[in-house]
């Protein structure tokens, strides 16, 4: 908590604003890029860019700049005290191998959900997942988990507060229909995905509860729609994945 003025470090405050302008769909930015995404004049933005550089969280190119490895060290530390990551890894490293194919764990953040843990089988999307990586909420079915548990009026916010930019030509970008997706994945306690976030991917999620069923978490697992269709992956892997649940239910 502040308690005063000098408590906040503006430098440091731009500067972690400025790295969250990096992502999987912006990873090479210009001084510009980041100025317009931050709202901070060009003199700013060329600061917190150089000191990341200096320090070694930034490559610099001459024109564009792009987050180094070591990122990661903040990123992962704060992810590998989480005890949840701990809890799930070896529940997903079982679910992954009996069922064949990739299984993840994600929170809520906002409007987007953070991968938490992963068991990766195979690569079914074009970008590579690991935890830490980000995604938006309301087109996958771990973040349509997350947003169910939210009461609606709540949900509704983050979802109008998305960008919701057409991923695939089955992207959903109506928030009434986003919203009454939402409500049936409420009623039936899974979620389901088919190409929203990337054609040829399809993917099955449903929450995790704690003692007391409350949503803390989301699992689930992607697989290409080459291979299933949304009726026989639910049949294939739901049972599977609601075992899971049980099971890291009677441990949170």
């Amino acid at each position: 908590m502040l308690n005063k003025p000098t408590d906040h470090i503006g430098s440091l405050a731009k500067a972690l604003k400025v790295m969250e302008c990096f992502g999987a769909e912006t990873p090479r930015l210009a001084i510009t890029d980041v100025a317009a995404r931050t709202g901070f004049d060009r003199a700013t933005a060329r600061r917190c860019l150089l000191t990341l550089y200096h320090e070694g969280y930034a490559e610099y190119d001459g024109k564009f700049f792009s987050l180094t490895p070591r990122v990661l060290r903040l990123g992962m530390g704060a992810l590998a005290s989480m005890p949840l990551a701990q809890v799930v890894q070896p529940w997903l490293d079982q679910l992954s191998e009996q069922i064949g194919q990739s299984c993840s764990v994600a929170i809520l953040d906002e409007t987007e959900i953070v991968y938490l843990a992963r068991a990766a089988q195979r690569r079914v999307m074009s970008i590579g997942l690991m935890p830490g990586s980000r995604l938006p909420a309301h087109c996958t079915s771990m973040g349509r988990v997350l947003l169910a548990a939210l009461p609606e009026p709540d949900a509704r916010a983050r979802i109008e507060a998305s960008d919701l930019s057409p991923r695939s030509p089955q992207s959903l970008t109506d928030p009434d229909e986003i919203m009454g997706v939402i409500a049936q994945v409420r009623a039936q306690g899974y979620a389901t995905i088919d190409q929203e976030v990337e054609p040829g991917l399809r993917s099955l999620a449903v929450p995790i509860l704690d003692a007391r069923g409350r949503t803390v978490a989301a699992l689930n697992t992607g697989f290409a729609a080459l291979h299933h269709d949304i009726d026989e992956a639910r049949a294939e892997y739901l049972p599977a994945l609601l075992k899971v649940q049980a099971g890291l239910r009677r441990m949170i």
